[in-house]
């Protein structure tokens, strides 16, 4: 109808303002938090701490029982290869 205001529906769940600016700031928070998050995965610093981590996890987790018998079998090899090599001149 020309000349006719439309008024808004007045909700009776209207939100406040102050819920309003209190949510924004909750998910501005969060996502400063998944990007700090983000970049902290990405950072080349940060991906070599992580893989020299792991690799000291697994030398930490080594049996030194079996090292001492692999590094016992290696050295019993080059010493039979040292002997071959000598014996074919």
């Amino acid at each position: 109808m020309p000349g006719a205001e439309i008024e808004p529906k007045q909700d009776s769940k209207q939100v406040s303002q102050d819920v309003l600016v209190a949510d924004i700031e909750r998910t501005r928070e969060n996502l400063a938090r998944t990007i700090d998050a983000i970049s902290d995965r990405l950072s080349p610093a940060n991906a070599a701490r992580r893989v020299a981590d792991r690799a000291r996890e697994r030398v930490a987790a080594i049996d030194p029982v079996m090292a001492g018998g692999a590094a016992v079998v290696v050295a019993g090899v080059a010493v039979a290869w040292l002997l071959l090599r000598r014996r074919k001149r």
